[in-house]
């Protein structure tokens, strides 16, 4: 693609939602199941149900994703389509990279071990590697745009209102 082609593919949407602000408001929904004897939580991906479970600092066999690296993976993931197309966008040419996402996570926090650590990803580290010979100054300005535009790096940067709730299912009690 390249930026013709994105902008012709974004216009329209970008016109809509200025003269129909409500429109641009989308929800984004996730949903996990509880089942059977585990501590396993599945959670449903548009490849299909990931089980996500203890990482084996936790206690954890390994064998299901940690929620912790699905963060990171869903940071990756977004900081790699953004800069891809802020660099469409910008004519820059990327003849390929990678995106390298790290999160520490002292596990003494969410343990128990300890109710001076933290629980949580203390300190997250997002780096680029770029093939292309765009000059210094445009790489700036892509990294800057792209953190900018990137919706978990935004996320993670400035956190939204959590909201919790619960109801109960199955069968009526006596």
């Amino acid at each position: 693609m390249n930026a013709d082609e994105l902008r012709a593919l974004q216009a329209p949407l970008k016109q809509r939602y200025r003269d129909e602000p409500a429109t641009a408001l989308v929800t984004l929904e996730a949903t996990g199941t509880l089942e059977g004897a585990g501590v396993d939580c599945r959670v449903g991906t548009h490849v299909g149900p990931v089980s996500a479970g203890l990482h084996p600092a936790a206690g954890g066999d390994g064998s299901a994703a940690c929620s912790g690296t699905m963060l990171l993976e869903a940071l990756a993931g977004c900081a790699g389509v953004t800069l891809r197309a802020v660099a469409t966008a910008m004519n820059i040419p990327l003849r390929g990279g990678s995106v390298h996402a790290e999160g520490d996570l002292d596990f003494r926090g969410t343990l128990g071990v300890s109710k001076e650590v933290p629980i949580g990803i203390t300190a997250v580290r997002l780096r680029f590697e770029l093939d292309t010979d765009a000059p210094a100054e445009q790489l700036d300005r892509l990294l800057s745009l792209t953190k900018r535009y990137c919706v978990v790096f935004q996320t993670l940067n400035s956190p939204p209102t959590v909201a919790t709730s619960y109801s109960r299912v199955g069968r009526e009690s006596a």
